[in-house]
């Protein structure tokens, strides 16, 4: 039986190494990536131009997915953004930016997808948080980052919520800091051992896709810190 999983942010540091682990074990990966980017997700089997951050074109692409493949199996939220600022430094445009960057792009999905998840009684949810929404005192210096993502861990309160009795699940996916070549550039003296990897939060999401005893948990991917 096909397994199909679409991965938002295909082309990013995390979304090519969850591509990547789904390929691996089998599933059809069906990938979205900014329109005009030029971004390649080599190993996805097919290649949308989607700005999830748009209702409308979520809602085209969600039509065209289903002509072409019906059900969903899971949906890997991995579009995002990040920035630095406390409160005095943050601006009305900089929270607006976070919140459509983080929460517009999962809320969209979340919005077309949910109902063939129902229809078909079952699906996973993906989402990706951040330690700063869940500790306020991680968030002092991001506070737009970390408001626009404590938006998306309630997104998947409400998902879990309205999915009680089906097959339907809601996980999130909490890292501290991920180890990319940009978190590395930015802090160069950091203990990078102690960062989590891509590929550890890729292989967490496989897991969870795959546990159909786990209802709706939270894997807190702290690393070493």
């Amino acid at each position: 039986m096909e397994r199909n999983i679409i991965i938002t942010g295909a082309a990013g540091n995390l979304g090519k190494e969850v591509v990547s682990k789904f390929k691996r074990e089998g599933y059809k990966v069906i990938a979205t990536i900014l329109p005009g980017s030029d971004e390649e997700v080599e190993e996805a089997d097919d290649v949308y131009e989607v700005d999830v951050t748009e209702e409308n074109s979520v809602r085209d692409f969600m039509t065209e997915y289903q002509l072409q493949y019906g059900e969903v199996d899971a949906i890997g939220l991995l579009v995002g953004g990040f920035a630095m600022g406390k409160i005095e430094e943050t601006s009305i445009g900089d929270i607006e930016k976070m919140i459509k960057l983080n929460f517009y792009s999962a809320f969209n999905m979340v919005k077309s997808f949910l109902p063939i998840m129902k229809k078909a009684d079952f699906g996973n949810f993906l989402f990706v948080g951040a330690r700063p929404a869940l500790q306020s005192k991680d968030g002092m210096g991001v506070v737009a980052y970390a408001l626009s993502k404590k938006l998306v861990i309630e997104l998947a309160n409400y998902v879990a919520e309205e999915a009680k009795g089906t097959k339907i699940r809601a996980h999130v996916f909490v890292p501290s800091i991920i180890d990319t070549p940009q978190n590395r550039g930015s802090m160069p003296d950091a203990d990078y051992s102690k960062w989590v990897s891509p590929a550890e939060i890729a292989d967490a999401m496989h897991f969870a896709v795959n546990s159909p005893a786990l209802r709706n948990m939270m894997f807190k991917l702290y690393g070493g810190i």
